[in-house]
């Protein structure tokens, strides 16, 4: 029987219509716009100025803090200015604009096709190059991956679970990662286990991608305590507490960081993106972005680089289709709507889906039936009805008591609910006031 998750889920259409499209390099955008804030934590510091010119790899920004990341250049050409731009939260956050000519990259990348598996450096050392790279998660919450892979205080690893689930609808990037670059992938984890001291690594992959399942499997058996955990197909599987879960049987307590279970979580695309960054000295500066949607011409895999606008990379993908009425940066359960096409790709960025004009209109909202429906699929075990009508009340000491915090903002709610009622968005709100009074709190101590 396949491993999952013990609490709630749901099994949404998955889509997959890019499913086998191979990678292909996005064409280089005209002008690059690089945010300083696209991963959790401070924003980076810019450290270069108006008329700069820059490198592919280039430090453009230094890490604004513990939990920050540093920023390299995805193009070569001149900085025009340091300023403002709109990004996927619909929020101005200040950016680096690159006017791009040529592609010139740095001298110390090694840009061969060759697979590098020895390695000489210490697991400080490797955490060290991590850093210095500007590695973040690249699952969608970005955290910067230096920070995770050092635990805090009294708390050790005792096992690495790499997540190539890919539970959202429509996305393919990891899929398709693990279909064209495997070995490098081995050695990415071989590595990450190196940095935190472990002697087991296992691979989760949801069972709709049987092919990496046995490519993975085929090869794992050249590297040493690697293994591969099949899993159901279940909603949302790839939830760093739910993956946890289906793969060791323990549970993150509330509050609790995840190492709390002696396990450290890192995507696929991390590792992938590790192996280069040490074996290779490439920075993060590009990713595989799954470009998708029912009416879409040609859906497709992209390796991009960061700072590339949306709009380019749909117009790759055959053209905007003229029955969309939504464009989502990510997946449909967990990704955000945007507002332009000119919004740039970040390193979070693993797809732009398009919707189509029916499928994108909510439907009315009517009376909550009671039937709870939203209780037996929220994967946390919350009450997801009567934490967003605390939310609508603003009763945030009630709304803090329910375990708010807690809410891993999966959607299972919103999208099981026969009344249309958009649950997610009272939580969320609740969630900002409820985290905004917890800061603050701590703060006056």
């Amino acid at each position: 029987m396949l491993k999952s998750f013990r609490i709630g889920g749901i099994h949404p259409p998955e889509n997959k219509l890019s499913a086998g499209k191979a990678i292909k390099p996005a064409m280089l955008p005209k002008q690059a716009v690089i945010l300083l804030g696209q991963h959790i934590g401070a924003p980076a510091q810019a450290v270069v100025n108006k008329g700069d010119s820059v490198k592919v790899g280039t430090l453009l920004a230094k890490a604004g803090g513990f939990v920050s990341a540093n920023i390299h250049s995805s193009v070569s050409g001149t900085v025009t200015k340091i300023d403002q731009i709109t990004d996927t939260s619909g929020y101005k956050r200040p950016a680096i604009f690159i006017d791009v000519e040529g592609d010139e990259w740095e001298e110390n990348i090694d840009r061969s096709e060759t697979l590098k598996k020895e390695c000489s450096l210490s697991g400080k050392e490797i955490i060290q190059r991590i850093s210095d790279c500007g590695i973040v998660g690249l699952g969608g919450a970005t955290f910067p991956t230096q920070v995770k892979l050092s635990p805090p205080p009294g708390m050790k690893a005792s096992i690495l679970i790499i997540n190539a689930v890919e539970c959202e609808p429509y996305l393919t990037s990891d899929h398709q990662l693990m279909m064209e670059k495997s070995e490098e992938i081995l050695v990415g984890i071989m590595l990450l286990k190196k940095a935190i001291g472990v002697d087991l690594a296992v691979i989760g992959i949801e069972n709709n991608k049987k092919d990496a399942i046995a490519k993975m499997q085929n090869l794992v058996s050249a590297y040493s305590g690697i293994e591969v955990c099949p899993l159901k197909v279940q909603y949302p599987q790839g939830g760093e507490k739910q993956l946890i879960d289906a793969v060791i049987r323990r549970q993150v307590p509330s509050g609790g960081l995840p190492i709390a279970t002696g396990a450290v979580v890192q995507n696929v695309g991390t590792a992938y993106a590790v192996y280069e960054a040490v074996q290779k000295n490439k920075p993060l500066f590009e990713r595989i972005v799954t470009v998708t949607g029912k009416s879409l011409h040609s859906p497709s895999n992209f390796l991009v680089r960061i700072g590339t606008p949306i709009g380019q990379l749909i117009e790759a993908a055959g053209g905007m289709p003229e029955d969309t009425e939504k464009i989502i940066s990510g997946g449909p359960m967990m990704g955000k709507a945007v507002i332009s096409t000119d919004i740039p790709t970040t390193k979070g960025c693993s797809g732009v889906l398009l919707i189509r004009n029916l499928e994108a209109r909510r439907k009315e909202m009517s009376p909550c039936i009671r039937c709870a429906k939203c209780l037996s699929v929220c994967p946390m075990g919350l009450e997801p009805n009567l934490l967003a009508k605390l939310s609508d009340l603003a009763n945030w000491e009630q709304v803090e008591k329910e375990h708010v915090m807690d809410c891993i903002e999966c959607g299972s709610c919103s999208y099981t609910c026969p009344a249309h009622r958009p649950l997610l968005d009272f939580i969320r709100l609740g969630k900002g006031k409820v985290g905004g009074i917890i800061r603050s709190r701590a703060a006056k101590k």
